[in-house]
């Protein structure tokens, strides 16, 4: 008997559900550090908003929204206040549609 047939079936993940998975509740935020100081406003600015998009796309791939298309500025302003982050910006959304775009 090939070894393939004896292992277990694995249970569905988030990737192989029929149906989205809904978020229980929200995650708890890494550990904050300070910024390096002594860098300009608009590194600090531009540092953040990266950070928010990527909060917002692993929240959206985790709730079923796999494609660009799909996550409208609508539906990532209700994500962001699924999870309790503030809602985003245009530029944001922008941010949050091209991280989904690339990563694969």
């Amino acid at each position: 008997m090939p070894a393939a047939a004896l292992k277990p079936k694995p249970l569905p993940t988030q990737s192989t559900a029929k149906r989205a998975v809904l978020l229980d509740s929200p995650y708890a935020p890494a550990e904050k550090r300070p910024l390096p100081a002594g860098r300009p406003r608009d590194w600090y600015v531009t540092h953040n908003r990266r950070l928010k998009a990527m909060r917002l796309a692993i929240a959206l791939l985790d709730s079923g929204v796999y494609l660009p298309h799909q996550a409208r500025n609508e539906t990532i302003r209700s994500t962001a206040q699924d999870i309790g982050i503030h809602p985003p910006s245009d530029t944001t959304c922008h941010m949050v549609r091209a991280l989904m775009r690339y990563s694969r």
